[in-house]
């Protein structure tokens, strides 16, 4: 799925909008047992309560694709006969009717997920969304839908409590003491099967939603979809980093990772201004040519585009957003760190006087220390 497509299903999911009429789900102890189970009609609920429940679910299709959105490929033996993707396709043909089926899906998030000492509620829906034709002017034309794309959307909310507080009462007109309150947080995992892609169903993918990048659940992945998962934006980051460690040696170099870095951005900047709704990749090849045009030997870039093919794989196409922090510029030692703007960094020179290593950074006006501005001594003559 792109970028588009994303936003597109996400419009779609509205109160009195979508086709969304039931949403089924279990409260979850963190022992794992089932304290209540849930069977909602939308439109037996109060408007509130309903667009909450479409928030929580809505919020599964939110983040960035790469890093909180990642795609889920089964094999074609999968979709043929395997027991994970046979439940789900169960699931959606039976548009979530079936009970059995529901409680079978639960029990396996249940007895999957790891989410420590904190109980949690699962939701999961279905719907069937006609899908507009879309125009050469890229207009939306919702009268003029040939196609049906049906779907499984599932949230899985941290359940909070709340300590009592003061609260007021206008009934007494007074404040009174709140008791224990249990909060539905946002989702920490969730997803979508199957993928929207090309604005229709493809049954080989799933869209994964976490939280948080750094802990994508890959206990719930193996359990729901029985496949791995693709590298994590955060150990993409780390891996290229030591690659280029690794094979530059030497030659890595301020002066050549500031380089890579301003390229890197430049091109993101150049795919944003684009509007491309895929998002940006680059092979070992492409990142070759701009350590070469950084000024790193050719034996160097070798080295370096081998060992992305061992870490990553021969053809995989890696994301400049995932390998650098675009909108910071990161230097550190064992005695302190340094945060730059991007566009500042060529004005830091890494040096060696009188055999010593020094980063050198212009102060010119305007250096504050805790907030004063200080003055520098003047030259002695």
């Amino acid at each position: 799925m792109n970028q588009r497509e994303r936003n597109e299903l996400r419009r779609h999911i509205k109160l009195n909008q979508c086709g969304i009429s039931k949403v089924y789900g279990c409260f979850v102890s963190s022992s794992r047992e089932i304290i209540s189970w849930l069977d909602s009609s939308l439109g037996l609920l109060s408007e509130f309560e309903g667009e909450k429940y479409l928030s929580l679910l809505k919020k599964v299709l939110s983040g960035t694709l790469g890093k909180n959105l990642i795609d889920i490929v089964f094999s074609t033996r999968q979709v043929m006969e395997g027991e994970e993707h046979k439940l789900l396709s169960a699931l959606r043909e039976s548009k979530l009717e079936d009970a059995s089926l529901r409680e079978a899906f639960f029990q396996r998030v249940i007895q999957s997920l790891d989410l420590g000492d904190t109980s949690y509620l699962i939701l999961l829906t279905y719907d069937a969304y006609d899908v507009p034709y879309r125009a050469r002017d890229d207009e939306l034309q919702a009268d003029a839908s040939d196609s049906v794309y049906r779907y499984l959307l599932c949230a899985v909310c941290p359940v909070k409590e709340e300590k009592p507080e003061l609260a007021y009462f206008p009934g007494d007109q007074a404040f009174h003491s709140r008791g224990i309150s249990q909060i539905v947080s946002q989702p920490e995992v969730g997803f979508l099967f199957p993928a929207f892609d090309d604005r229709a169903a493809n049954l080989y993918n799933a869209l994964f939603y976490t939280r948080d990048d750094s802990q994508r659940h890959q206990e719930l992945i193996d359990g729901i979809f029985h496949t791995d998962a693709p590298m994590s934006a955060a150990e993409q980051k780390e891996t290229f980093q030591d690659i280029l460690s690794d094979a530059l040696d030497k030659d890595c170099s301020y002066d050549v990772l500031q380089s890579v870095h301003e390229q890197l951005r430049e091109r993101l900047a150049e795919h944003k201004e684009r509007k491309d709704p895929e998002p940006l990749d680059m092979s070992a090849q492409e990142l070759g040519t701009i350590l070469r045009s950084s000024g790193v030997p050719s034996q160097r870039v070798e080295s370096f585009q081998r060992k992305c093919g061992e870490q990553f794989g021969d053809d995989t196409a890696l994301r400049p957003d995932n390998l650098i922090d675009s909108k910071r510029f990161h230097i550190e030692t064992p005695q302190l760190k340094i945060s730059v703007d991007p566009d500042s960094s060529y004005l830091i020179e890494a040096k060696i006087i009188k055999g010593r290593k020094y980063l050198l950074i212009p102060a010119d006006d305007g250096v504050q220390v805790n907030g004063v501005e200080i003055h520098f001594p003047a030259l002695e003559e």
